[in-house]
């Protein structure tokens, strides 16, 4: 079985010569394999094209995929955008009474599935004239039956919480509780205003929020709707690790009387969160396949090894690996610079930072509470805001990415090539532009890109520039495990291979762990003060951490860090021995 699709956005034809045309061999024997739309764009015949790889080659764009796929996914198709365009196969199955988890790369049909199942349009099964009842038939014996039925006959209310929130004050402008009032709808709106701590901003315009109260406000107005079917994607960007402990929490309350489906790559808030989850696999923006439920432990240990056992699918060549870094000593690693105590106050909050100093070649991260100065602080150290006391003069290089990011009318490669004169070499491209997936956006403005692929070229613009210190604030935001994984790898080499020292502020427990060789630990009390412990070893430096927060970790075969359930026998255990991190052997 083999399905053809084509990028649109990247199809070019008044720029091409139709090389996808000229050089396809079934073409030159008569056959009518591609044929140009109207719009001068090609179609592919599935059925006719014989997989030669010509036109994927030959096209200059890159906007043609052929794809082989086995026999058995043939006329299993949930959903098709349309000739040669996307294709879904397979559906998670929401269930009264428990958290469902979906886990796959971006671009796979998460968001697909959910409008489905949000009732937002019809399954085609891959056909342009099917009904609903071709639909309910399809699915007869199975427990989505009944669940389509109900959605054709109009009794399935949905509420959805956004991927990108950053969008809602566009879309609404006013203050905090004009919002909320509108979506309570369960009478439950004071309830969760408390349990999300947003009483404090209820007053204060959509626009003026920060990224974390924005997402917390997210949550809290598709928590009040009265709905049957709650979907959450992803409720953790822009929380730190209290926060999104806490909204898992309080979506796993939900879900005791509801139906509650969840996208979500922080993998320590999955585990927490879920009760089953479905793994997803495929090639981004040309197909995706849904598994079947899996426990928890199990799906995530399958996808962090690259192996779905049940259904015989090797999704990467290699496992994703966490690893135990042993401490180096301080007296052999040299000293790159060092800073004086010193102090920056607003008008209602004051950050007091002890002498420190950064170390050669290390990778250091930083974590902490929201509001409590992280970000003053790397903004401080790479000259972005002067201090209210002290002085700090690193005379060294930094390059800096932001918390949030403002895209410019400027391709990628544009962008990238004004940044440095390395771009284009082989070192280039296979230290940065590979490992974060930028090859195929190169061409794509930073005005049209996701969030995701805007962080990516985040990432990678602040590694393109000359630098003895790289600092970047929460880069894990809006990328899935796959792409978390390929940054964190990314930016541990570049530091290693160019012996620079890297700063990481992120709340993704996951990256600190397989990125840091030592930690810096924010302490006070949000939105009042805060201080700065370290740096650390980082095994000293999560254990203060943790027991902040009252949250312990253990590791387990595959040695990824889980949350242990509170109070559960072995969180006592692990909080009277004072591990919070993980059981030393």
């Amino acid at each position: 079985m083999r399905i053809a699709v084509l990028n649109r956005d990247r199809c070019q034809p008044v720029k091409c010569g139709k090389e996808c045309l000229i050089y396809c061999p079934m073409v030159r024997t008569g056959d009518e394999t591609v044929v140009i739309e109207k719009g001068g764009k090609p179609e592919i015949s599935e059925e006719l094209c014989e997989g030669c790889g010509i036109c994927v080659n030959k096209c200059p764009f890159g906007a043609i995929t052929i794809i082989g796929l086995p026999e058995e996914l043939k006329r299993r198709e949930t959903h098709r955008y349309g000739p040669n365009a996307f294709v879904l196969y397979g559906l998670p199955i929401p269930t009264k009474g428990r958290v469902t988890g979906i886990l796959g790369p971006n671009g796979t049909g998460k968001s697909t599935a959910i409008k489905i199942l949000s009732g937002v349009f019809k399954p085609n099964l891959g056909s342009e004239d099917t009904d609903w009842d071709d639909v309910i038939k399809h699915y007869s014996g199975s427990e989505l039956q009944e669940y389509f039925r109900k959605i054709k006959d109009g009794g399935v209310r949905a509420s959805s919480k956004p991927q990108y929130i950053d969008y809602i004050p566009k879309k609404f402008e006013g203050r905090v509780s004009d919002l909320l009032q509108k979506t309570d709808e369960r009478g439950e709106l004071n309830e969760l205003i408390t349990k999300f701590e947003i009483g404090s901003i209820v007053e204060r315009n959509l626009s003026d929020l920060s990224g974390g109260e924005l997402q917390r406000v997210a949550i809290v107005a598709c928590m009040a709707k009265d709905a049957d079917f709650y979907f959450f994607d992803e409720i953790t960007p822009y929380l730190d690790i209290y926060q999104r402990i806490n909204a898992a929490r309080c979506v796993r309350d939900l879900a005791e009387t509801k139906t509650v489906l969840v996208v979500e790559h922080d993998l320590a808030i999955l585990d927490l969160l879920a009760d089953v989850i479905h793994l997803t696999y495929g090639t981004p923006s040309a197909y995706g396949v849904m598994t079947k439920p899996k426990g928890v432990r199990i799906g995530i240990n399958e996808y962090l090894k690259g192996f779905f056992r049940e259904e015989n699918i090797r999704i990467r060549q290699e496992a994703i690996e966490f690893e135990l870094h042993a401490p180096r000593p301080p007296a052999e690693v040299s000293i790159l610079a060092e800073y004086d105590a010193f102090s920056k106050r607003y008008e209602n909050f004051t950050l007091d930072v002890k002498s420190g100093c950064v170390r050669n070649g290390e990778v250091v991260g930083i974590v902490g509470q929201n509001a409590i100065g992280k970000s003053t602080f790397v903004n401080v150290l790479a000259g972005e805001i002067d201090v209210t006391d002290g002085e700090v003069d690193l005379d060294i290089t930094i390059s800096y990415k932001p918390q949030y990011i403002k895209p410019e009318d400027i391709t990628v490669r544009s962008l990238l090539r004004s940044i440095t004169d390395n771009f284009g070499l082989s070192h280039y491209v296979n230290d940065v532009l590979r490992p974060l997936q930028l090859e195929a956006l190169l061409d794509s403005n930073t005005m049209n890109l996701s969030g995701g692929e805007l962080q990516r070229v985040a990432i990678a613009a602040c590694l393109s520039r000359d630098a003895d210190l790289y600092i970047l604030d929460e880069p894990s935001a809006h990328l899935d495990v796959e792409q978390r994984t390929q940054a964190t790898k990314a930016i541990r080499r570049f530091a290693k291979n160019k012996d620079v020292s890297a700063m990481v502020v992120d709340h993704d427990m996951y990256m600190i762990d397989m990125l840091s060789d030592g930690l810096i630990v924010f302490a006070g009390e949000p939105t009042v003060s805060g201080e700065v412990f370290g740096p650390y070893e980082m095994r000293k430096g999560m254990n203060r951490f943790l027991k902040e927060l009252g949250i312990t970790f253990r590791r387990d075969e595959t040695k990824r860090p889980r949350i242990n359930k509170p109070n559960s026998k072995l969180d006592r255990e692990q909080k009277a021995k004072g591990e919070y991190y993980y059981m030393s052997k």
